[in-house]
């Protein structure tokens, strides 16, 4: 179960990774794209989305404060679904089923972003877990708990 749990992780915090990404790489089409959809000031709120998911996805990746990278995922995804996906608004039945397919996705992510919430922390191969360790070797000195000690 271990390794499927990293498996998964790895795959969803790659895809916010890489689709973060893109708003870097392809800035141009999708400033575009978020002026067409209205988005205001698109052109700053591209490379700022972009920058939220790369965190987010990495925190995800490396198990690094993952309840506050999955809350970063998730407050893109749920404004961006309900302003950019509005397939009930769109005349047109091609593009009506794209953005019934990108509504549908995003609410799937948001609910697996939702569902890693709960898991304890820290994940097993994780950096928050590496740092656990570590910290409890200081805690943990000499066979006394440093905690317990006045300040």
């Amino acid at each position: 179960m271990r390794a499927l749990f990293v498996l998964g992780r790895t795959i969803f915090g790659g895809f916010f990774i890489y689709n973060g990404l893109n708003h870097f790489l392809q800035q141009q089409s999708m400033r575009r794209y978020a002026s067409s959809k209205g988005v205001p000031a698109a052109g700053a709120a591209v490379p700022a989305t972009g920058a939220l998911l790369v965190a987010g996805g990495l925190s995800v990746l490396a198990g690094l404060k993952p309840r506050e990278g999955l809350a970063a995922i998730v407050g893109f995804l749920i404004p961006v679904t309900l302003e950019m996906h509005r397939f009930w608004d769109e005349p047109d039945p091609n593009k009506r089923m794209v953005e019934t397919v990108n509504f549908s996705k995003n609410l799937a992510l948001i609910g697996a972003a939702l569902a890693l919430m709960q898991v304890e922390t820290p994940w097993p191969i994780s950096v928050d877990e590496r740092r656990a360790d570590g910290e409890d070797m200081f805690v943990h000195l000499g066979g006394r708990d440093l905690r317990a000690l006045p300040a």
